[in-house]
């Protein structure tokens, strides 16, 4: 049985021995955000092996490279906020290439349409995007 990453199985006694730290310095954790456990309906706290991770990052963060708490919060309130930023481009990107898309996709069906109807009858298809769709209309020649 293969559980994610973010599963809350693991209470504070094995988080900590996994984690390498002293289950008060979980509690100081979960208290100041730095890690938030899972919780059950008893409000036990159950950790995910994602958790032991950040935990240790947290510990090599403190021992390793000096860093103090507040230090190491302000850290994973970056790591986070540019993980979003990173969906959020990627999401964007997709959208310029869907519209992209749909624009050559307009394009050519414009042309199409200016070859079918002949060019002299004065003024030229225009797509217009409303509410998601595109909608052909005859703008007049100025004159």
């Amino acid at each position: 049985m293969n559980l994610p990453d973010d599963t809350p199985v693991y209470v504070i006694s094995i988080a900590a021995q996994l984690s390498g730290l002293h289950p008060q310095t979980l509690r100081t954790y979960d208290r100041m955000g730095l890690v938030s456990p899972g919780r059950t309906s008893g409000r036990g706290r159950r950790y995910s092996m994602r958790d032991i991770v950040m935990l240790r990052e947290i510990q090599r963060l403190s021992q390793e490279e000096g860093v103090n708490l507040a230090g190491i919060q302000k850290i994973l309130e970056l790591q986070n906020a540019n993980e979003e930023l990173h969906a959020e481009m990627k999401r964007l990107r997709r959208m310029v290439e869907e519209l992209g898309n749909e624009l050559e996709s307009t394009r050519a069906v414009a042309a199409r349409l200016a070859q079918l109807r002949g060019e002299s009858r004065g003024g030229d298809l225009v797509p217009i995007r409303q509410a998601g769709v595109v909608i052909w209309r005859q703008q007049e020649s100025g004159g």
